[in-house]
Order: structure tokens, then C-alpha cells, then sequence
């Protein structure tokens, strides 16, 4: 199977191809076919070719929007052999990043945070819950539909003894906020986030800073719900004020709490689940977007413990 790919130049072409050809490598791999090109001229070969043909199609899409990296030629890989997408695909869209969202559980995910006002994310690491919330944030507060986002995380980690570390309770849990800062500084830049927080328009905090607030006009992200108590998980949806979201995200085969509490997220799944303006979104191993290994250890540890 033969196809030209529509570039307008070099340097999109080798966007699309990797260096040194390695995106072409994975496709070839992952579909164990033959694949040769001069230039924008592919030729497939193999019972897999009809699927070459659609993956570059895609990449050649993605191209004229963003430098494609090998997360993306994974995604679209397993994108097109599972084809589990809708037919009318959503996307997230900041002025600095265009997030083109393949999997099916991701794309009702970010749809529910548009329709609900409470949306919770459930599943394992590396399925992008953290990753698409604040991306969604961020696209609201650019498009002036929310004037604050206040990301939140409980004071509780694997292991970690809180009370051990130095500074106050903020510079405590400041590490274990890293990968929201990391998603905000790709979302808006390290000189925009810093202006913003100094602004109080983006506040990244604890989750014990929550009590006796209500948050109006707001984008309220709590990642690892799972670490809460009933308590804490009770506090914090009832700051919600007027013209809010709420995304919550948590791993329940992940919980670090004393074994005798209840997790505050486990118990919210059994009392909201009928409650209509609160969606629950279940992610699983295939939704990994993390390095292929991350999924195998992921569908090996559910084996085990199951």
C-alpha cells in the first residue's frame, strides 16, 4: 500500500517520522509490517498496512498542531487497533498546548467535566486524570468561563511521615504537588504560572486550607482523592459555590490511609452514584499513556491481587 503524505515541509515531515526515523520504527514494529519512504512517498507492506496508512494519516494530522512525540505514536497505535473512539472526538485547546485526546475513557472523561459539575476519575496512574483536569482548567480560565482554578491535594503519601519534614504545613507538601505544577507549567509557562499564583487566580494547597471556604467561580481539582478521609471528602465538596466545577481523581487499589479508615473517595462512590450532575469516569490499564511497560505492570498487578 502506497501514500503521500500532504506536508508543507521538511520539517513537518520529520515531525511525523521521529529522529532518525524512529516513529516509523515503533509503527513498523508494533504492526510487524515493512515500512520504506523517500521523502513524503510511503509504501506499506504487510497484513497490517490498511492500519500503517490510517496511523500516519493521523500523525500527519497531529503534525500541523504540535511537535509529535513517541507518547503520541503509541496513543494513535492503539487508538486504531482498538478503535475505541467516538465518532466526534473532543479536544482541549490552550493557547500555549493542543491536547488531541484518543482514548475512548479519556474522551468521555473531559466530556463529563463539560456537562457535570462534579466529575470524579477513578483508575490507575498514567491514564492522564491529574494531566486533563488542569488542562481543562486552564482552558476555562483562558476562556474567561472561570476566574480562579485551586488545585488540592491531601497531606498523606506512601510511606512518608509529613510530620518529619521541615518547613510548614505548605512547604511540607509543595514535592508532592510537583506533577501539577509540572502540568501547569506546560499548560501556561513557568513566568505565567508564578504571575497567576501571585494573583491568587491559580492556588495550589493542601487540602486541610479548604475548610470553612466556598469557592465561587472556580475550577477545584482534588488529586489523590483517595487518601481522604469521609470527613475530608464530605468538607471538600461542600465548598462548591456558585458557577464551579469540582474534578476529583484518585486510584483506589492505591490508598494510603491506616488500614482501619475508610477511604473518603470509596465512600463518595457509593453515595453520589445516582446523583445526576455527578459523573463517575472509570479509567483501566489500556488507558495507561505512560511507557508500554507502565500498562503491563499495572494488568500484572491486577492479576496477582485479583
Amino acid at each position: 500500500m502506497k501514500l503521500t503524505l500532504d506536508v508543507d515541509n521538511s520539517a513537518q515531515l520529520a515531525n511525523i517520522c521521529g529522529s532518525l526515523d524512529k516513529h516509523i520504527d515503533i509503527i513498523a514494529k508494533s504492526l510487524n509490517i515493512e515500512i520504506s519512504n523517500k521523502g513524503a512517498d510511503f509504501v506499506m507492506k504487510g497484513n497490517n498496512d490498511k492500519l500503517a496508512y490510517t496511523i500516519l494519516q493521523d500523525l500527519e494530522a497531529l503534525s500541523k498542531t504540535q511537535s509529535i512525540n513517541i507518547e503520541d505514536v503509541e496513543m494513535s497505535i492503539k487508538t486504531q487497533t482498538h478503535k475505541d473512539l467516538p465518532e466526534k472526538s473532543i479536544n482541549i485547546k490552550t493557547k500555549r498546548k493542543f491536547i488531541h485526546i484518543r482514548s475512548k475513557n479519556q474522551q468521555k472523561y473531559v466530556k463529563s467535566i463539560v456537562d457535570k459539575d462534579c466529575t470524579f476519575a477513578i483508575g490507575p496512574a498514567g491514564t492522564g486524570k491529574t494531566y486533563l483536569a488542569v488542562a481543562r482548567a486552564v482552558e476555562s480560565l483562558e476562556s474567561s468561563d472561570i476566574r480562579r482554578i485551586v488545585l488540592v491535594r491531601p497531606a498523606v503519601e506512601a510511606g512518608e511521615k509529613l510530620g518529619f519534614l521541615p518547613g510548614d504545613l505548605t512547604e511540607k507538601v509543595d514535592p508532592y504537588l510537583r506533577p501539577i505544577y509540572d502540568a501547569l507549567y506546560e499548560m501556561l509557562g513557568f513566568e505565567k504560572v508564578t504571575k497567576l499564583m501571585e494573583k491568587n487566580i491559580i492556588e495550589v494547597a493542601p487540602l486541610a486550607f479548604m475548610r470553612g471556604r466556598t469557592l465561587n467561580e472556580s475550577f477545584i481539582i482534588l488529586d489523590e482523592a483517595q487518601n481522604t478521609t469521609i470527613e475530608q471528602m464530605k468538607m471538600f465538596l461542600t465548598r462548591m459555590g456558585f458557577g464551579s466545577k469540582m474534578v476529583i481523581t484518585g486510584d483506589i487499589t492505591q490508598i494510603d490511609l491506616v488500614k482501619s479508615t475508610e477511604s473518603g473517595l470509596v465512600h463518595a462512590m457509593k453515595v453520589l452514584k445516582d446523583e445526576k450532575q455527578v459523573s463517575f469516569c472509570n479509567f483501566e490499564a489500556k488507558d495507561v499513556v505512560r511507557h508500554k511497560l507502565v500498562q503491563k505492570i499495572v494488568l500484572a498487578y491486577e492479576k496477582f491481587e485479583s
